[in-house]
């Protein structure tokens, strides 16, 4: 079985405001047409009100460590997935374009390879979702895991989930 986990632990200072609480709803729901059995949300700078502590497949939970960095995010999820999850497919929360075919994708690749890592890829630079197998979870850096290499996946004929840094990254459609 596959968990999945969105980071939405930061301060979004880049962006002025809780970034989250805009870009969630659209990522969740792109996530729950994508093939996982569970999905966690990660919490830390600011409350969610749009995610419950559990609604349907989701669970919030709270990152205390969260400035130390998306590791400490990313563990805080890993913790939070049922025992019987295989690996985690991570996905950001101001990612609002997230296709469910990419997530699909590097889940199929993640199982046809055996890696521990498995990337999407967009013009050849590595980006999410990413599934990281249950055997990597122990040692995962504050940093995150930017510095490890993945299997890359390419999804350019998907479409990048977008990276919603400032006012100005927002889809028309979200303003």
């Amino acid at each position: 079985m596959i968990g999945a986990i969105v980071l939405a632990a930061g301060a979004a200072t880049r962006f002025g405001a809780p970034k989250q609480q805009l870009l969630l709803g659209e990522v969740l729901a792109r996530l729950s047409t994508a093939p996982v059995a569970e999905i966690v949300v990660v919490a830390g700078a600011h409350v969610l009100p749009c995610v419950a502590e559990t609604q349907g497949n989701v669970r919030l939970v709270h990152c205390a460590e969260w400035e130390r960095g998306p590791g400490a995010s990313l563990r805080s999820g890993l913790a939070a997935l049922a025992p019987e999850i295989e690996a985690a497919v991570v996905v950001l929360a101001d990612g609002p374009d997230l296709a469910p075919e990419a997530v699909a994708r590097v889940i199929e690749a993640w199982h046809a390879s055996g890696s521990e890592l498995v990337a999407a890829s967009y013009s050849g630079v590595r980006g999410h979702p990413l599934v990281l197998a249950r055997a990597a979870w122990a040692d995962v850096p504050d940093e995150g895991l930017r510095e490890r290499e993945p299997q890359l996946v390419p999804c350019d004929d998907l479409g990048a989930p977008g990276d919603v840094d400032v006012l100005a990254d927002l889809p028309e459609r979200l303003r």
